[in-house]
């Protein structure tokens, strides 16, 4: 029978790399979130710190969700980390045994616990991730139990300790969000503001928060996949049960926008090149959102309607990873590369995302908003493209020709529609399917149609039919893809280079 993860099984091994002393470290971070994207990203950077002497501080975690926190008290809230995927080319598959979280309390039962933590000189940073629908304004009233909303919680988090410590100077938090919301940490210092102001809270306070305080955005970028499947099997192999066992890939990034004071808070950040701490934050999202996110849209109608079906056969097909590699590498990488200087290592990185075999990544779910998502993520590129070059990026052309394709309505039921591959119908689920929809029923040629589309101020962000031999390359693809069928156009592509 297997032992269950915990404190004194783990420093009975001699080769668990948990140091008896991390359990001793003082309180540092308060953190609102249990998901495995903290537990995999900011909670594996501070274990990091730790294991490399640079830090030496716990978390104390705030579970808002109901249910107990015995899943992590049973474990001395000890869990594993399990990274796998590709780096630089390279297989990584590597077990770590995480001892950053000193406690998780529940927001309700506990909240007591919360605010006595606040207390503690040493706690100086707050971390959260609620979800995009965290960072909201919810109107509620401060008291004696815990507010229902992140924003109520933190106002509350905040005022024990400006009541505690009287105010003193430096005495406030370094207070980075991470959920997925641009400005995420302004817009949450906004809300905090004014639910302080809806409260009528006394001004010397609030310039406290103000003063003292820094509320950070940040960019997280960390795919975690969460608990394995096949988690038996690998409990078997090392030697013990973890009902927190997350898996994560070997890639990440967190950018944070501060200054020296935030560097020298969140000291852990030594640890690991790829925390980065800076000025301004908006090349690290703009690399994002074009090479990792742009490449996807460009790329995944193409594949999908090929009969592939995730991320990773594209890259095991190749004509498909041939399509990724110059979308990336030589369409997308040119236009940002002077304003993002980390772009080149970037693109690299997202190459070996895609190839990762431990990550079934469903192509269809990716076509989730693909015309939104078009707009959003590679209009842009494009006009820089050409601007830059006087010339449309070929294989991008191809990915908008496919996109039309994909988004081409076979049926319609109940206000659904569907289109066809390969014989099976798939749902298209995009709020500007009903545009698309008419622009196919009113086409006299593929030109029309492209022309008509590109020129739909309701779609894109710039008129796409401004941009000279766009409208026309489009439409020449998009008329060989009807044709010959995808499949078929894949091949006799592959046959010419």
């Amino acid at each position: 029978m297997l032992h269950t993860l915990s404190k004194n099984y783990i420093l009975n091994q001699t080769n668990s790399g948990v140091d008896e002393k991390s359990f001793h470290f003082p309180e540092k971070i308060l953190q609102f979130g249990t998901g495995v994207l903290l537990r995999g990203l900011v909670d594996y950077l501070v274990d990091q710190g730790n294991r490399s002497g640079c830090y030496e501080g716990r978390i104390v975690v705030v579970k808002s969700t109901d249910g107990d926190t015995s899943e992590f008290s049973s474990q001395d809230n000890l869990y594993t980390t399990h990274i796998k995927g590709i780096a630089q080319g390279e297989l990584v598959d590597q077990v770590l045994i995480n001892s950053s979280i000193s406690r998780v309390l529940q927001s309700n039962a506990d909240w007591g616990e919360v605010l006595a933590a606040v207390r503690q000189p040493a706690l100086q940073t707050i971390i959260s991730n609620t979800t995009e629908v965290g960072i909201q304004y919810v109107p509620e009233k401060i008291g004696d139990t815990a507010p229902a909303s992140f924003p109520g919680k933190l106002l509350a988090v905040l005022k024990e300790r400006y009541e505690y410590f009287r105010g003193s100077n430096n005495t406030g938090f370094v207070i980075v969000p991470t959920e997925l919301v641009v400005d995420n940490g302004r817009l949450l210092k906004e809300i905090v503001l004014k639910l302080a102001a809806f409260n009528d809270m006394p001004a010397a306070f609030v310039q406290w928060i103000e003063k003292e305080n820094y509320f950070c955005n940040s960019l997280v970028d960390r795919i975690v996949p969460g608990k394995p499947r096949n988690l038996a099997e690998q409990e078997e192999k090392a030697g013990y049960t973890d009902k927190l066992w997350i898996e994560v890939e070997p890639f990440l990034l967190w950018a944070i926008e501060g200054n020296e004071h935030v560097r020298s808070v969140l000291g852990f950040h030594q640890a690991d090149e790829r925390m980065l701490i800076a000025p301004s934050i908006v090349p690290f999202r703009e690399q994002k959102l074009r090479l990792l996110n742009g490449s996807h849209t460009a790329a995944v109608p193409l594949a999908y309607l090929s009969g592939l079906n995730t991320v990773y056969e594209c890259m095991e097909d190749d004509y498909m990873r041939h399509f990724f590699e110059e979308v990336i590498l030589r369409e997308i990488l040119p236009t940002i590369e002077k304003t993002c200087p980390q772009a080149g290592s970037f693109a690299q990185d997202v190459i070996d995302r895609f190839a990762n075999p431990f990550i079934a990544h469903k192509l269809i779910s990716i076509t989730f908003q693909e015309s939104s998502k078009m707009n959003a993520r590679n209009v842009r590129t494009l006009t820089r493209y050409f601007d830059q070059f006087k010339a449309v990026p070929e294989h991008m052309c191809l990915g908008f020709a496919a996109m039309l394709l994909f988004l081409k309505p076979t049926r319609t039921d109940d206000g659904k529609y569907f289109g066809m591959r390969d014989g099976e119908e798939y749902q298209i689920t995009d709020d500007n399917i009903a545009i698309f929809a008419a622009h196919w029923e009113t086409y006299a040629s593929p030109l029309q149609l492209v022309e008509s589309v590109c020129a739909d101020d309701r779609l894109w962000e710039s008129d796409l039919a401004t941009i000279p031999q766009f409208a026309e390359t489009v439409a020449g693809y998009l008329e060989a893809l009807m044709t010959n069928g995808v499949k078929k156009f894949m091949q006799l592509q592959q046959q010419k280079n």
